[in-house]
């Protein structure tokens, strides 16, 4: 009874018109994190959004804002009309009621609002075993939610926040090509959602819930030529469409397609012009170290045609002709036969 006139005067203090939706009650364990995911009208992308914590709409503090630094991360995601709250390092202190705003500021239409509220306990009563699945287009997904003994025969239900509608247990065909599946254990005290035949209009915010607890998932559906592993996508692209990809997750979006053609032309440039651009280093290094290898062989190589760069300095002998009776008063002779003249030859010597 008490609960129930709380939330009477909580309402009291929402009046007007609002779009704002999000989950009612989300739970988790201390010293952990949770996103929590807000969906606006698409009128008011441009507006500023915040998080508001304080059981009354008009005495709440804001604790975390669009573009400013907080106590908490706001990320907005225009494009999909939804900002996403990043809770962490939370205690039981931080349980009680918040709120997800959008600024507008007048007297007549007041800023657009939904409350919720955290329950931060050591050991939570509903918790998923991953916050965010990821799956490639026409495959399966499946999702683990774990409760606690007291809610082992409350209602299990699988949400989607865009369209507020829930699955509960047993098979439910949202199309010709997909379906929604959910099995329920109660003696490991888990249910299990299984999503077959994905499609790309799939991804986006859900959530687990077991009676008046709730736990958000994201889903992320992918075409299959994005089968990319992480480490391949550090190797061989740089991290811009990553980062950007791993951020629009949270809001329900990839990397726009023309973006993702610029990148691609990009990447391709790289990966030419950078293998021609060793091959011309390659070159200029071979052909300079040929250059030095001939030039080292010609300093190795005897300088036959360094006597002719100086004055030549010829030395001469003297050659005398003599008579054999008289080769003992010359100072060079050598002996012939008599009767015969005699010619001493001596070699010119360059000097």
């Amino acid at each position: 009874m008490a609960r129930s006139l709380n939330l009477f005067g909580l309402l009291l203090y929402t009046s007007g018109t609002l779009s704002m939706k999000t989950l009612d009650h989300v739970t988790l364990s201390e010293s952990g994190s949770i996103t929590i995911p807000c969906l606006y009208d698409s009128q008011y992308k441009p507006n500023s959004k915040y998080w508001c914590e304080g059981y009354f709409w008009n005495s709440c503090q804001i604790t975390a804002h669009t573009n400013a630094p907080g106590k908490w991360t706001i990320t907005d995601f225009p494009a999909n009309n939804i900002f996403t709250v990043k809770l962490n390092k939370l205690t039981s202190s931080d349980s009680g009621y918040y709120w997800c705003a959008v600024k507008i500021g007048t007297y007549a239409n007041p800023d657009d609002r939904k409350y919720l509220y955290v329950t931060v306990k050591s050991a939570p009563d509903v918790f998923v075993v991953s916050s965010s699945v990821s799956g490639h287009e026409g495959g399966n997904i499946s999702v683990q939610c774990l409760y606690s003994s007291d809610y082992q025969n409350k209602l299990k239900q699988w949400c989607r926040i865009t369209h507020q509608s829930c699955y509960t247990v047993g098979r439910t065909d949202t199309s010709q090509n997909s379906s929604v599946q959910i099995s329920d254990d109660d003696g490991r005290r888990s249910f299990t959602v299984l999503m077959t035949g994905l499609r790309l209009t799939d991804s986006g915010w859900y959530w687990c819930s077991v009676g008046n607890l709730q736990v958000p998932v994201h889903l992320l559906v992918q075409r299959h030529n994005e089968n990319k592993t992480e480490s391949d996508d550090a190797v061989l692209f740089p991290t811009i469409c990553r980062n950007q990809t791993a951020s629009n997750d949270m809001g329900d979006n990839n990397c726009s397609p023309g973006g993702s053609d610029q990148m691609l032309w990009t990447f391709l440039l790289l990966y030419t012009a950078v293998p021609l651009l060793l091959l011309l280093m390659l070159v200029l290094v071979i052909w300079r170290l040929i250059q030095k290898h001939r030039a080292l062989i010609r300093k190795r190589e005897p300088d036959v045609y360094s006597v002719a760069e100086g004055p030549l300095t010829v030395a001469y002998d003297t050659v005398v002709f003599k008579k054999a009776e008289d080769c003992e008063q010359n100072q060079v002779s050598i002996s012939r036969p008599p009767e015969r003249d005699e010619v001493v030859y001596s070699t010119p010597r360059l000097q």
